[in-house]
């Protein structure tokens, strides 16, 4: 053979050998690259699954805790109306049975009607705070009704004048959402009687295609919203953080305005369709 020819057939050999090579560690390097990327998106989602179940936990807690604060709050409620209403009428009633004389028959028709008033009265108050019981009375008269009742009972004790507006066509919210929508709006309204030393309250429920607009505002004391140690120290013992937190889980959005001696307004804004990302089972 001619030296020119193994020169040439040399330098192919040579050619193919590192084409091959290269191409087999660019073979390589994507099966390596490939696997990396598959075991960084199975960790990914398994990251993701995690949180979502952490999530759905998190959200199994906050929903029991607030069943159980509406029912602390509901037995607090009825032990007052009992005591405040019901008691009273019962003693009237009892008071007119033992001054009764049996002698005077006129008197007697008046106090027997009178006495007859205040029992029917005695039963329809404990017929009603007896629907306070049923732990699913928010699923079963509507976060809507829940409210009214629950200004109905600050309206009977005095203090505060409560006052309810509804614009727009009710729309669906899903009854878990709104049981802790419902626990908001109670704590909002127990740190009003305790904290605000208001005359007023007024609530606001505006609907419109998308999405719940509830307002509670009071004409109370109010206190100014600044970053510094005592504000966040009423904050705290007002429970906004708690308040703030449980709004985003049911995909709310939470603000809150008020001013020292301009009294506090706070605006959840629920829309219709969730945005938590993690399906909501009962247990």
């Amino acid at each position: 053979m001619k030296p020119g020819f193994l020169n040439d057939l040399s330098t192919a050999i040579f050619f193919v050998t590192t084409v091959f090579v290269l191409l087999s560690g660019f073979i390589i390097f994507i099966f390596l690259w490939y696997q990396k990327k598959k075991e960084f998106n199975r960790i990914k989602i398994e990251e993701m699954r995690l949180k979502a179940e952490q999530l759905e936990t998190y959200y199994q807690q906050e929903l029991l805790q607030s069943q159980l604060e509406i029912q602390e709050q509901t037995f607090k409620n009825i032990s007052q109306e009992i005591h405040d209403n019901v008691g009273q009428v019962l003693s009237l009633a009892k008071l007119n049975l033992n001054t009764m004389d049996l002698s005077k028959t006129e008197q007697l028709k008046d106090k027997i009607d009178n006495t007859l008033v205040q029992v029917s009265k005695a039963i329809n108050d404990l017929r009603d705070l007896s629907k306070s019981f049923n732990t699913d009375t928010i699923a079963s008269i509507g976060l809507l009704r829940a409210v009214e009742n629950e200004l109905e009972m600050i309206r009977k004790a005095g203090s505060l004048q409560p006052n309810f507006e509804i614009t727009g066509a009710a729309g669906k919210i899903e009854s878990q959402r709104e049981l802790i929508l419902f626990r908001i709006v109670q704590e909002v309204l127990n740190n009003i009687i305790k904290h605000a030393a208001a005359t007023q309250i007024n609530v606001t429920a505006i609907y419109s295609e998308k999405q719940l607009e509830l307002t509670i505002a009071d004409n109370g004391k109010g206190f100014e919203l600044s970053a510094d140690a005592k504000n966040e120290s009423i904050a705290t013992g007002l429970g906004i953080g708690n308040m703030n937190n449980r709004a985003r889980l049911i995909g709310a959005g939470f603000s809150i305005n008020s001013a020292a001696g301009r009294g506090t307004s706070i605006k959840i804004t629920v829309p219709f369709e969730s945005t938590v990302n993690f399906q909501h089972k009962t247990r």
